[in-house]
């Protein structure tokens, strides 16, 4: 099981040299991914009663832009997002912004997409809330086609590209993974992704998800083996003393990735992520 660390957004705060100085220690450290949230704008809750979630206080780094910027820092630590909302972006962006960062990196982008939930967000970028699911795998057609040849066309019900192309194109076919836990998202998965990522504890519901995942992929024709599967251990919500058995029974239940997330540890210093996580990553096993 490949273990990584999760970049701390919302307490890392802005400073370039301190995000520089996480990343170097967590490869340093032998984590071998980098995994990133992704939100492009915060709500401000005074007029919105009952708000709940991030807001305009939430500080996140833009994840393909910090992932260009992690690549020229590092060496090999894939370079994962957890997830993009990529129904509310542009779809041939997305593909120029992540054949990009593949490119820069060497191939070390993972790129984790979601539909999301947070309409507000959608709407001051002017994209439809309603049918992200269907368009999040029309999104999915497409990207892996931008990659995949020089020129394309396209004709989908909510995109029409023609005669077009991407240059630089990846080396390779970036691996997209899903984040949620519809069944949608289950399915999804085992039909067209490259992995899922749950959020969940190690528990029977989750063996049982997995499980479903994987003969979603059978009735699809493909090797249930070839889906990966990211779980995420947050620190702040799992005793300490617990933290070596909750990796191993995900690695039981077919875990090939775990993330570790120092968020909402009480930290008081944005340094002391990297060095919790150096701390964490012998005690979790090899």
């Amino acid at each position: 099981m490949r273990i990584g660390a999760v970049f701390p957004q919302l307490e890392i705060g802005s400073d370039p040299a301190v995000v520089r100085s996480w990343a170097e220690t967590v490869e340093q450290a032998g984590y071998t991914h980098a995994l990133a949230y992704d939100h492009v704008l915060g709500a401000d809750p005074a007029n919105r009663p009952g708000w709940s979630g991030y807001t305009d206080k939430s500080l996140f780094h833009e994840v393909l832009v910090l992932f260009g910027f992690l690549a020229a820092v590092t060496t090999r630590l894939e370079l994962v997002t957890g997830v993009v909302i990529l129904p509310q972006r542009q779809t041939a962006l997305v593909a120029k912004q992540a054949a990009e960062v593949d490119v820069l990196s060497g191939g070390r982008l993972r790129l984790g997409v979601g539909i999301g939930w947070n309409q507000v967000e959608y709407d001051a970028l002017g994209v439809p809330f309603t049918q992200r699911g269907a368009k999040l795998e029309e999104q999915v057609d497409l990207l892996r086609k931008l990659w995949a040849d020089p020129v394309i066309s396209y004709d989908g019900k909510y995109h029409q590209v023609v005669e077009v192309g991407l240059n630089p194109l990846p080396a390779r076919r970036i691996p997209i993974w899903f984040g949620g836990t519809a069944e949608a998202v289950l399915r999804r998965t085992g039909r067209i992704g490259d992995g899922w990522m749950p959020q969940s504890d190690p528990d029977e519901e989750a063996r049982a998800a997995v499980e479903r995942v994987r003969q979603y992929a059978v009735e699809a024709g493909r090797d249930p083996a070839d889906v990966g599967f990211e779980a995420r251990l947050t620190l702040g919500r799992v005793p300490e003393s617990e933290w070596a058995a909750f990796a191993q029974a995900w690695k039981d239940i077919g875990a090939t990735h775990l993330s570790v997330n120092t968020m909402g540890m009480g930290l008081k210093n944005p340094t002391d992520h990297a060095k919790v996580l150096q701390d964490v990553l012998p005690l979790l096993g090899p």
